[in-house]
């Protein structure tokens, strides 16, 4: 009887050693994984409650408090973190003053303050992320890629911006701003997020390593020196009206000039 009973004994025991290993498994679980979860929560809520004080205070007037938009300003539900970015880090948000286009203008926000609100702001509705340099980083690119860049610059951004990127003139009194100096974050946040005037060109139509091309394009466009007049480098508008006011112009002058002094010698 005892020999059988310790056999007993002996296999009940394995199933309970299996089940107070998955408890002890489970309550070491408990303890590391959700604090580790809680506490990330806990920083993306705190900024997520900082942008939001922010925003009230400072968007809130044209944007309404919960960014549902009014007649000021358009509902920023979905327009994603990228955004924000670009327009307050170029600070042409807020406005100061109603026009029909934003300027940029020297950042008063500090890096912080911006990451908040645009942390708010994504709360609101998904949307274009801000991305991570990997992204639209042109610093290792081959001259075969950034000749790419200029292919695809001249077929999808120099109607507006000018074959130079030195921007140019809109219906309505808007335009297209000069690219020049303007940071690589930026110029892919505006492809992605389609300011303005300026429309969208997604992830599907350009992929990053384009993006990321286009960006090299422009910084070694940047680095090449004019050769005489560039004229604002707005192409062969200004160049025609040149040639016709300073050439064909000069030649009447010239021709009245002979005539002048002809008729002075009869």
């Amino acid at each position: 009887m005892r020999s059988g009973s310790s056999r007993r004994r002996h296999k009940a025991a394995r199933p309970f050693a299996v089940a107070l290993a998955l408890v002890l498994m489970g309550a070491l679980y408990a303890v590391l994984s959700p604090a580790t979860q809680v506490a990330a929560d806990t920083g993306m809520s705190a900024q997520v409650a900082e942008g939001k004080g922010l925003f009230q205070v400072t968007c809130s007037s044209c944007h309404g408090l919960n960014g549902e938009g009014s007649s000021q300003g358009p509902s920023l539900i979905g327009v994603g973190a990228a955004s924000v970015d670009f327009q307050m880090s170029t600070n042409r948000m807020p406005m100061a003053r109603p026009g029909q286009q934003a300027p940029r203008r020297p950042v008063t926000y500090t890096a912080e303050e911006i990451a908040a609100i645009a942390a708010f702001v994504q709360s609101l509705g998904p949307g274009p992320a801000i991305p991570p340099s990997s992204a639209y980083d042109a610093s290792n690119l081959d001259a075969e890629a950034i000749a790419r860049g200029g292919e695809l610059f001249r077929s999808n951004c120099s109607a507006c911006h000018q074959a130079a990127a030195s921007g140019g003139a809109l219906p309505n009194g808007k335009y297209a701003p000069s690219l020049h100096g303007v940071e690589p974050l930026h110029i892919y946040e505006a492809m992605r997020t389609g300011p303005q005037q300026m429309p969208v060109f997604s992830a599907g139509a350009i992929p990053d390593e384009d993006v990321a091309s286009i960006i090299g394009y422009l910084k070694e466009l940047e680095q090449q020196p004019s050769a005489g007049f560039s004229l604002g480098g707005l192409g062969p508008v200004t160049e025609g009206f040149f040639g016709w006011v300073v050439g064909i112009g000069g030649l009447c002058l010239v021709a009245v000039w002979i005539a002048s002094r002809g008729a002075r010698a009869k």
